[in-house]
């Protein structure tokens, strides 16, 4: 659980809830349905007209990602490549292939098995690169419909508030239909700028940020494989991997 994301949402809209307060409103008039429904479903028919709905779909799996990230732990592949490398050395390559059903990445496994087979180091290095760049283009445009959503919120609050404005206008004549015009078209912006920089900007910045390390561990790894396949000292093999680390 990441508790700096928890924190950080928290600590934005309380702080806007406070202020709203502290200026002598009400935490009531800062809820409206209509201009909820405006804003969050005009902004994700946006994001959804703009995206194939593989790329679409993935990219709302990824948004827990914000709170659960994926795990990540970079010493411990360091020790498996290790054990990998020394293996390698004692008993040949091939002895590695009983280890490639024990991985459950199956990145690794492909590389394991290319390791294996014999593949030299760097035709291994570039079939696993080509890979990595494939991973990163798809989970980073998966990863930008939050920051699409960043981008067409606020425009569709300004919607909401012209919105708002034209139910105003149309009744001018009734003073009792004013204030509930007048109030949508005030937190429909809110509800869009808030959106956009509280929760879907901040979003696909995290999401990028957890893609950069599982893109690192990737790298990590081959440049580990290309270590065995060179023949490589493990201890040189662990301290280049461990270069990665920051």
């Amino acid at each position: 659980m990441d508790k700096i994301s928890i924190a950080g949402l928290a600590l934005g809209i309380a702080s806007i809830v406070l202020g709203q307060i502290l200026e002598g409103g009400h935490v009531g008039s800062l809820v409206q349905p209509t201009a909820f429904l405006i804003v969050i479903g005009g902004t994700l028919g946006a994001v959804m007209l703009q995206s194939p709905l593989a790329v679409f779909l993935t990219g709302l799996k990824m948004g827990k990602w914000v709170f659960m990230p994926p795990t990540t732990d970079p010493e411990v592949l360091i020790l498996q490549i290790g054990r990998w490398s020394h293996m390698a050395r004692k008993e040949g390559l091939l002895a590695l292939e009983a280890q490639i059903a024990s991985v459950p990445d199956p990145f690794m496994q492909k590389g394991l098995q290319l390791l294996v087979d014999g593949a030299e180091p760097d035709r291994l290095r570039d079939v696993l690169e080509v890979e990595i760049g494939a991973y990163e283009e798809q989970m980073k445009l998966s990863a930008k419909i939050w920051e699409s959503a960043g981008g067409y919120s606020p425009t569709i609050g300004i919607l909401g508030a012209v919105m708002g404005l034209i139910h105003v206008m149309e009744n001018l004549s009734d003073p009792s239909k004013l204030g509930a015009g007048i109030a949508v078209a005030f937190v429909a912006t809110i509800y869009g700028v808030g959106a956009a920089n509280l929760i879907f900007l901040p979003v696909a910045k995290k999401l990028l940020a957890n893609i950069s390390r599982l893109v690192a561990m990737r790298e990590m790894f081959v440049d580990g494989l290309v270590g065995i396949a060179n023949g490589d000292n493990p201890r040189i093999i662990e301290s280049r991997m461990q270069g990665y680390i920051v």
